[in-house]
């Protein structure tokens, strides 16, 4: 076990690194994160803030120097940089478990080897892919293998033509070709497996997009038990499958009644963040357990709750920018409001998000589309 006062070291310095920095002090360690901007929002709360490139060794050695051990907060920190880390220091999740995730190629090809539901979907590294592409998978997503995320590096594709010319726009990157699957609603599982193999699953949670964003959460999500039920049983074996260690979002299209696997985000997830106020522990804290080598605790929600998106669009009337009245949101009750400190506000950027918590699942949810409504969301 890592015990307090010791350092523990993030890789990456945005909202999700913010809320694994503000959980381990409350456990009592200090936090040392790296991260090429000067104004991220972890570094601007962490104890000591490495501005520095992910590939930057140098900096990398003083980190692990530094610190007792290493974790991250988002899936593009190269690999070669988790595996030069590990050499020195335990690093949770691995180099190999994230290198999975961080390529869909690689990712849909774990899926299927694992005999895990996906859907059905082609691998595109030329022209010649696209053309002998099977023409049921049309209509369909050709998607980017790396970097992409929120929508970025994705397009609908009606025929193969239309996939050919998308194909060319992304410089005829490597993609994959995923058919589009008529959606009944779409769910996550947010767990944390521990070196032991222990695994704890939040509540399945139940997810809405807006321009390929995520706009909502609701936990627990309104499905069959049995469906939620499968999805954390899904999501189990997905971290044991990849020998995960560390904090896991696993995200799911529900189609035609069952569940298929869409993506898997090695970290804490944006359909978590309800969990710091609905959950007896959150998955930041999941998350610095797991990497303190600490006992997991327990998942359990204890509030009905509703998480909504705040994006830079807020940010602006038009070409003025300006803050969002807060105050539309400080009079609801039951309402935690949580901003990210981000230097500069950006359409389509996130910039926090709100929960709202309650007894009756109907409330919260009415209660936290109003004030949706009344910060100027709307579903345009």
């Amino acid at each position: 076990m890592i015990l307090p006062p010791a350092t523990l070291g993030m890789l990456g310095g945005g909202q999700l690194g913010r809320f694994f920095v503000a959980a381990a002090h409350e456990m009592g360690f200090k936090v040392w994160v790296l991260d090429p901007d000067p104004h991220s929002p972890a570094g601007l709360i962490a104890d000591h803030h490495l501005v520095a490139a992910f590939e930057d060794f140098a900096a990398l050695d003083v980190l692990a120097e530094a610190c007792s051990a290493v974790t991250t907060e988002f899936e593009n920190v190269p690999a070669a940089t988790l595996e030069y880390l590990s050499k020195f220091i335990p690093v949770h999740p691995s180099a190999q478990a994230v290198a999975v995730c961080q390529d869909r190629i690689r990712e849909k090809s774990f899926l299927s080897d694992n005999g895990i539901p996906h859907g059905p979907f082609a691998v595109i590294r030329a022209d010649e892919d696209v053309r002998g592409a099977d023409e049921t998978l049309f209509p369909a997503i050709l998607k980017i293998a790396r970097f992409g995320y929120d929508g970025k590096g994705q397009a609908r594709v009606a025929t193969r033509e239309e996939a050919l010319h998308a194909f060319h726009a992304f410089h005829r990157e490597a993609c994959v070709l995923e058919k589009m699957l008529p959606l009944d609603s779409e769910v996550s599982v947010v767990l944390a497996r521990d070196e032991a193999g222990t695994v704890r699953c939040f509540p399945t949670a139940e997810n809405r997009h807006r321009n390929g964003i995520l706009d909502v959460t609701i936990a627990p999500a309104r499905v069959d038990v049995a469906l939620a039920d499968e999805a954390q049983r899904i999501a189990a074996t997905v971290a044991e499958r990849l020998g995960y260690i560390g904090t896991l979002g696993v995200e799911f299209f529900v189609t035609d009644g069952r569940l298929v696997v869409n993506e898997m985000a090695p970290r804490p997830h944006n359909s978590g963040h309800h969990t710091i106020d609905a959950c007896v522990t959150s998955q930041y804290d999941q998350q610095v357990r797991v990497l303190a080598g600490l006992p997991l605790d327990e998942p359990r929600q204890h509030s009905c709750a509703v998480m909504v998106n705040l994006l830079g669009d807020l940010w602006y009337e038009g070409d003025r920018h300006r803050e969002p009245d807060w105050t539309v949101l400080h009079r609801e009750q039951g309402l935690r409001l949580h901003l990210y400190g981000k230097h500069h506000a950006r359409r389509g950027r996130k910039m926090g998000h709100f929960t709202v918590i309650g007894t009756d699942a109907d409330d919260v949810f009415e209660r936290a589309m109003r004030a949706r409504a009344a910060i100027g969301i709307t579903d345009e």
